[in-house]
């Protein structure tokens, strides 16, 4: 089994303690995202978790935990998320000095392998072109030289739920972007190069676009054939059968929940309200079973 930590919510940055309590438990409980009274029972042991993915923008708090995550003998990846945008389309994301410092002593820590960039999702706007990408990441990719041998790369999905948030925070924003334009396919271009010239191999994130002709190669950012490589064992490759068809990650379980997160990121799927997702932080105790209480 792999857990995700978590596509729901950004556990390493706000709610750190709580995973540490809960490996240390060797479980958790899990609420149904779509129906609440329904809670699993998640393992966090070692010898029934082959690999936690990690996905983050500030994983700084759980760094000083990884000697403990390593003496309980568990096995992890980061999926560390870099782009640097204008404040109004991801007000509280850390700047991108304070993270690129984390992502290098991340690296140091674990490793360049275990420390995969997401320049993940590119929003095209007027606050974020074309120009603004091909500089921005060549900016970070040189700073990020030698911490990272992967990046992936995604372009922002419409979810009607963000629509409203990104009209609001990226004027001029594309929500689809026409992938035979020339400056688009000169930007995969750019971005590619800049990777290779930097050591790094370009992956692309749940896309139906081949982008092979950039040397960008589809990924599974929870990568079983990943998992089996770094840790020398045989993780399953069947694929997670919850996430949409362009989507090639494994099954995993994730123990994250919606409406949890503090970034505020405009183009967010997993938060439907910034005003909820304070109130959920709240209440939250890192004692807890679960990321947030449940009935019963």
């Amino acid at each position: 089994m792999i857990v995700s930590v978590s596509r729901r919510t950004d556990i390493a940055a706000f709610y750190s303690k709580w995973f540490v309590n809960r490996v240390r438990a060797g479980w958790c409980l899990v609420p149904n995202p779509f129906n609440p009274q329904q809670t699993s029972r998640v393992a966090l042991s070692a010898s029934e978790v082959d690999a936690f993915v990690f996905w983050s923008r500030d994983p700084h708090p759980l760094i000083k935990h990884l000697g403990e995550l390593d003496d309980l003998g568990l096995r992890y990846y980061f999926l560390f998320t870099l782009v640097g945008y204008p404040r109004g389309i991801d007000p509280g994301a850390p700047s991108p000095r304070r993270s690129i410092k984390t992502f290098l002593e991340l690296s140091a820590r674990v490793g360049p392998e275990k420390t995969i960039w997401r320049y993940d999702p590119i929003v095209l706007s007027d606050l974020s072109g074309v120009g603004f990408h091909e500089r921005n990441f060549r900016r970070l990719a040189g700073e990020l030289r030698g911490a990272a041998k992967r990046c992936v790369i995604s372009f922002v999905q419409p979810y009607q739920k963000a629509r409203a948030r990104m009209e609001a925070a990226a004027p001029g924003w594309r929500d689809r972007i026409d992938f035979s334009h020339p400056q688009v396919r000169g930007l995969l271009g750019a971005i590619a190069q800049i990777a290779g010239e930097n050591g790094m191999q370009m992956f692309s994130c749940a896309t139906g676009e081949d982008y092979s002709a950039y040397g960008i190669k589809p990924s599974r950012c929870v990568d079983a054939e990943l998992i089996s490589k770094l840790f020398g064992m045989e993780a399953s490759t069947k694929k997670d059968p919850y996430q949409r068809k362009e989507c090639g990650c494994a099954a995993s379980r994730d123990i994250g929940m919606y409406d949890t997160c503090l970034f505020g990121c405009s183009y967010c799927y997993a938060t439907t309200s910034f005003e909820r997702a304070k109130a959920n932080h709240a209440r939250h105790d890192p004692d807890s079973p679960s990321l947030l209480p449940v009935a019963g």
